[in-house]
């Protein structure tokens, strides 16, 4: 009988508070609720892109505490006290991926558009640290699927932006 009880207990609600794109949140949520699931359904913000729901294509990441993470894998309760940043935020409110976005369109890294989100939470998270080799680009963007642009155009984009900004630290 205990089992049964534990079973239902995982279907509780719990109340939540974080901080998405800079604003402060506080809801209540079932504890199987995906983070990505909560940003698009309940919060509105569908540039976070939900793909294969297995943490395979990297299309639903989201920066969380300063760290691209897949929010399909990581259940909204565990977003609780932590800093989310969606598309919507890098490139609105705090404009963190502007240089990046213009290097995509540009470089024409960007086709159907799909995958986008999740590509430019994974870079924001590169550019974060040292410039990295276009090989060492290329490892850190394995985990996001693109079917349309063949991944050469994204590393370049990504390679510019990390140039461009090594030039001017130096």
């Amino acid at each position: 009988m205990s089992d049964v009880a534990n079973f239902d207990s995982a279907n509780e609600r719990h109340e939540i508070a974080f901080v998405l794109n800079g604003d402060r949140i506080s809801a209540k949520v079932d504890a199987r609720t995906h983070l990505g699931d909560f940003i698009r359904n309940a919060l509105g913000k569908t540039g976070t892109h939900i793909g294969c729901e297995h943490g395979v294509c990297g299309a639903c990441n989201v920066i969380v505490d300063g760290r691209s993470i897949r929010s399909c894998l990581m259940l909204a309760v565990q977003a609780d006290g932590c800093h989310v940043d969606t598309i919507e935020g890098l490139s609105t409110v705090s404009d963190a991926i502007a240089e990046l976005q213009d290097e995509f369109v540009r470089r024409n890294a960007l086709q159907c558009g799909y995958c986008t989100p999740g590509m430019m939470a994974t870079a924001v998270e590169m550019l974060s640290g040292p410039a990295l080799s276009r090989d060492a680009i290329r490892d850190g963007l394995s985990g996001n699927y693109c079917r349309c642009t063949g991944y050469q155009a994204i590393v370049d984009a990504i390679e510019a932006v990390m140039t461009r900004r090594a030039g001017a630290s130096a």
